[in-house]
């Protein structure tokens, strides 16, 4: 899952988007970040986050309890939080990774990220949703399809390796003595026509 945080301003179409923005994605290794168009296509949501030349912290928190991601933000400095994104039906694999980014369009703006602090949530789960939990290998968000990923083929067999190969040497003989007897045939024909 990744997060970005986007600076500039910028009008695509007839909706305008005010930056900075803070954008989620869910990525199973298929797919990558459109610069172009912000990110739109593989976005999941996001917020305008109004965080420059602020003179006190600001705080994102990011929450993910039985595949429900919501992101809220305290940026006004009053210790109160407000939704940003809430996003239901995303599937994390265990041993998952957050990455953030400030990625700058056409002005150059410098965020820095003081400290990320991770904590796992204690959650009661039935043994249905624990099973759902553990059998979880690729990042997804139901209702969103996500390229697949396709995993390399096994190695062949010495077994079928050679079926392969001894049939392809077939074929290869096969096809050569047809094209033999048709270039004879075609030969004596051509022979015929000049008497």
């Amino acid at each position: 899952m990744g997060m970005a945080w986007q600076s500039g301003t910028q009008r695509i179409g007839c909706s305008q988007r005010v930056f900075p923005y803070i954008s989620a994605m869910v990525n199973n290794g298929s797919l990558s970040y459109d610069h172009e168009r912000d990110g739109r296509p593989t976005e999941l949501g996001g917020c305008t986050a109004i965080v420059r030349n602020l003179h006190y912290d600001t705080f994102l928190v990011i929450r993910y309890v039985k595949r429900h991601l919501t992101i809220m933000m305290d940026i006004d400095g009053k210790h109160e939080w407000r939704d940003c994104i809430e996003v239901p039906g995303v599937r994390l694999p265990r041993g998952y990774y957050f990455g953030t980014s400030s990625i700058t369009g056409d002005l150059s703006d410098n965020h820095d990220v003081i400290s990320l602090k991770l904590f796992e949530l204690t959650v009661e789960r039935t043994p249905e949703e624990e099973k759902l939990h553990r059998d979880v290998f690729l990042p997804s968000v139901d209702n969103m399809k996500l390229p697949e990923v396709t995993a390399p083929l096994p190695p062949l067999s010495g077994l079928a390796l050679f079926l392969i190969v001894f049939f392809s040497l077939v074929f290869s003989v096969f096809a050569i003595v047809i094209g033999i007897i048709l270039y004879n045939k075609w030969q004596e024909q051509s022979r015929k026509r000049f008497y």
